[in-house]
């Protein structure tokens, strides 16, 4: 911890800290206090000078700092260890090369903006600025690397959990579109990457992407995206408190990611099942070089896609899925239901 997070654990703890206080506790000068104080400013931090008696907080940044995420973590690993950046290329790249340099389980690489932020299937992902969260988590996993798909699964139901968890959303407003994103109201709001290093039988590690739109305006999306996404500030008028988000995040990530691991996707089947939005509604899906329709069953107990088609049940373990009447009437269903 340096000196400057230092003065804002001491700035927390009391109304008023006087630079004398703040001195001797750090073993730095009034003259050094100061100036990272001005430091602290600078970076969005509202710190009252008051006459003869110190200083006083008066005011956080929106900004995706140490500080501010690890004042609301309850985790044990994940999230404990974490690096912050105000513009990376992708957050996945990073988390990648301090996985291969031996970072622990749980590492959390953060970032305001990517330049070259990924999605699925080679789509990039749209990372405006200091708007919403751009996550990739170190993961090491006691599974075969066949399995290694179902944690993406259970980051989906993980960002669920804490998007439920925010005041004015509805449950029902939420749902996972197979294999690994989340829609609000029917558009989508967050998705899932994985990408895995491993032996023929064993996983070295997995970077855990996702991405989640919080409180970017309708501007922030390029316009052929402004009718299939979203985030929480344009769906419910209110802004999110990202660091407070980040922090449910790893909570939500660590708890289903442990009962995947401990238990097998099985365990997690129910809740992603609940939180399905595709159950029953008739889909394309395209991957491998073949394209295959019909209605969805639902999803089995290692995460497949069953679909029954022309030919009988399918069960599908990858691809990209369309659902056959578009957004908008999954939009309009997904309402009717929430009445």
């Amino acid at each position: 911890m340096d000196t400057a997070e230092r003065i804002l654990r001491l700035l927390r703890q009391a109304p008023v800290v006087s630079g004398e206080v703040l001195s001797s506790n750090l073993g730095v000068s009034r003259a050094a206090v100061w100036k990272h104080v001005e430091a602290l400013r600078a970076s969005g931090y509202r710190i009252a000078a008051l006459h003869a008696r110190g200083y006083a907080l008066t005011g956080v940044p929106d900004r995706l700092l140490p500080t501010e995420i690890e004042q609301h973590l309850t985790t044990e690993r994940f999230g404990r260890r974490l690096e912050c950046f105000e513009t990376i290329d992708s957050t996945n790249l990073r988390a990648a090369a301090l996985a291969r340099a031996g970072a622990p389980e749980g590492m959390l690489v953060l970032a305001e903006q990517q330049t070259a932020g990924r999605g699925r299937l080679g789509r990039s992902w749209v990372s405006p600025a200091r708007v919403n969260l751009y996550a990739s988590f170190i993961l090491r996993p006691r599974l075969v690397p066949a399995d290694a798909p179902q944690l993406a699964l259970a980051a989906a139901v993980a960002v669920v959990r804490a998007l439920r968890a925010l005041p004015g959303l509805a449950p029902e407003r939420i749902a996972i579109k197979w294999p690994n994103d989340c829609l609000l109201d029917g558009r989508k709001i967050a998705g899932v990457l994985t990408e895995m290093d491993a032996e023929a039988d064993r996983i070295r590690s997995v970077v855990l992407g996702i991405g989640v739109n919080l409180n970017a305006p309708a501007r922030a999306f390029p316009p052929a995206l402004r009718a299939t996404a979203t985030s929480v500030l344009l769906a419910t008028g209110t802004r999110v408190d990202r660091p407070r988000f980040a922090a449910g995040l790893c909570a939500a990530l660590e708890a289903v990611y442990d009962r995947v691991v401990g238990e097998g996707f099985a365990a997690l089947a129910p809740e992603w099942e609940a939180s399905s939005c595709l159950t029953g509604r008739s889909v394309r899906i395209e991957g491998g070089g073949r394209c295959s329709t019909g209605t969805v069953r639902g999803i089995d107990a290692a995460g497949r896609l069953v679909v029954a088609g022309p030919a009988g049940e399918e069960r599908i373990m990858a691809g990209d899925v369309t659902i056959v009447d578009g957004y908008r009437m999954l939009a309009a269903a997904d309402e009717e239901r929430g009445r």
